[in-house]
């Protein structure tokens, strides 16, 4: 069986649409459907139902998947060992993370070890409601609420708080809240309910039951923008705040204590560039706990 053509299997599985698996590939459509034609025509039966809005597995490509996924871990630990001999890191790992750690600390944290390493390439991406480690959307992932069923690695990489913050000028011209029945008279800066993809961002509902007006933003960057323009009071990550400009805590009493959890595969998590960058990641959260955690 051509390992080519597997790829190209597992890739319009994972995606569900061709066009999509042959620009993850690197390869053409054409390319990709007569590797799948090849395939098919080996194995003597269909692999998928093509459909005009996408690519849905068959039976037999239902029992084909999990044989493929085992041949792509075999592969990749193939290719991870020919490299042991190498003294440089090198291939791709795919890091998911919340958009406020993204920004406010992976960003700049990954990019210094990505400079250390210059024949390995990191890619940060956003966490979106729903994540598949299986599915090779990425190799590592780092969520709050870890998840209680399928396989996976779990290790809790730290905690963090959360306090009320607001920028100077708005106390300036707004005072400042002495306590939370107080917001009555402010706007209070939130995220949006329905792109909130994790229980532990529940905190939000502490200071709109006492709100006298709302402005929302579905991203933590977006709040923390608002909130330095002076829009209003807001719930921010104390590691980001640290280097966010003039903005002052108040009603000290309200705090959140949030924890982040690493996710990765099993089938994968061996690998010695994703094995580097989960050690990475382990040290240097462990290295800035009183940044996470300034109280």
């Amino acid at each position: 069986m051509d390992w080519d053509h597997l790829r190209v299997f597992l890739a319009v599985a994972r995606s569900g649409q061709m066009l999509a698996a042959a620009t993850r590939l690197g390869l053409n459509h054409a390319t990709v459907a007569r590797r799948l034609d090849a395939l098919e025509t080996s194995l003597g039966c269909r692999l998928f139902d093509r459909r005009p809005a996408g690519s849905v597995l068959t039976q037999a490509g239902e029992r084909l998947l999990p044989a493929a996924e085992r041949i792509e871990t075999e592969m990749l630990a193939v290719l991870d060992a020919t490299r042991e001999t190498e003294t440089s890191i090198s291939g791709t790992v795919r890091i998911g993370a919340p958009d406020g750690l993204g920004n406010y600390f992976l960003a700049a944290e990954l990019g210094r070890f990505a400079a250390d390493h210059p024949d390995l390439v990191i890619e940060l991406v956003p966490l979106p409601r729903s994540f598949s480690l299986s599915k090779r959307e990425a190799d590592l992932a780092i969520c709050l609420d870890p998840p209680t069923e399928g396989r996976l690695m779990i290790s809790r990489l730290g905690d963090y708080s959360l306090h009320v913050y607001v920028a100077r000028a708005y106390l300036e011209r707004c005072g400042a809240p002495a306590a939370v029945a107080d917001l009555a008279a402010h706007t209070i800066v939130t995220g949006v309910e329905d792109y909130a993809y994790a229980s532990s961002l529940d905190y939000v509902g502490t200071l709109e039951r006492h709100a006298g007006r709302m402005f929302r933003c579905a991203g933590v960057v977006g709040q923390m923008e608002a909130v330095k323009a002076g829009v209003g009071i807001g719930i921010l990550h104390d590691f980001a705040v640290r280097d966010a400009g003039d903005l002052v805590r108040v009603l000290p009493d309200v705090v959140f204590r949030r924890s982040y959890h690493l996710l990765a595969h099993p089938d994968t998590h061996a690998l010695r560039r994703i094995t580097a960058c989960r050690d990475f990641l382990a040290r240097r959260f462990r290295e800035e706990r009183a940044r996470f955690l300034p109280d």
